[in-house]
């Protein structure tokens, strides 16, 4: 059987175009300054020959383990457990005009939550929280800007692993990685 030499197109053909409104989860894996693993599920932005992009809030968590470690992993399941793509390699920030492309493209819910989504909002009780949701909405009649703490990732692979299900057979694990001449293409067990 032949595979592609290289796992963009095998990407293209699993994940939605860019521009597809839904958007798809993927787990996003780092580790701590501290050496502790975290793992959170957050929407996929966008994809293209260079990685993967997620963004988030510069003030977050993850945001910070990453700053700390760039080494992390994506992982995205499809329903009924028949596809899983993992996704190894180093987080680095995006640059700026992805940002703001990709914070215009939100929906307003999200870019309503990259203003709220704060500490201090967490701690609020619930008819609190949806007052003040509320009233910042209507104080923004226009829109969103961006907010300063609104960050890009891109993840650039080492490793991308496609694994599929099988009911006939055993699953299939087809692994790319990266070397400094292109990828190496190898199927595993699965």
């Amino acid at each position: 059987m032949s595979e592609p030499s290289e796992p963009w197109a095998l990407a293209a053909e699993w994940l939605p175009a860019n521009d597809d409104p839904e958007r798809p989860q993927m787990t996003v894996a780092t580790v701590s300054a501290s050496g502790e693993p975290d793992a959170r599920t957050v929407l996929l932005t966008e994809f293209d020959g260079q990685g993967f992009y997620f963004h988030t809030d510069a003030l977050s968590r993850k945001a910070a383990s990453i700053v700390a470690n760039p080494a992390v992993a994506l992982a995205f399941l499809w329903p009924g457990f028949s596809r899983q793509l993992v996704v190894q390699g180093r987080a680095e920030v995006a640059p700026a005009a992805e940002i703001a492309a990709a914070y215009r493209s939100r929906s307003p819910y999200l870019q309503q939550l990259a203003w709220l989504n704060t500490f201090e909002y967490a701690q609020a009780p619930d008819e609190e929280r949806r007052a003040r949701w509320a009233a910042f909405a209507a104080s923004h009649p226009s829109g969103f800007d961006q907010p300063e703490n609104w960050i890009g990732f891109l993840v650039r692979p080492s490793r991308m692993t496609f694994w599929t299900s099988d009911q006939e057979a055993a699953s299939r694990r087809l692994e790319y990685r990266a070397t400094s001449g292109g990828w190496t293409v190898a199927h595993l067990p699965g």
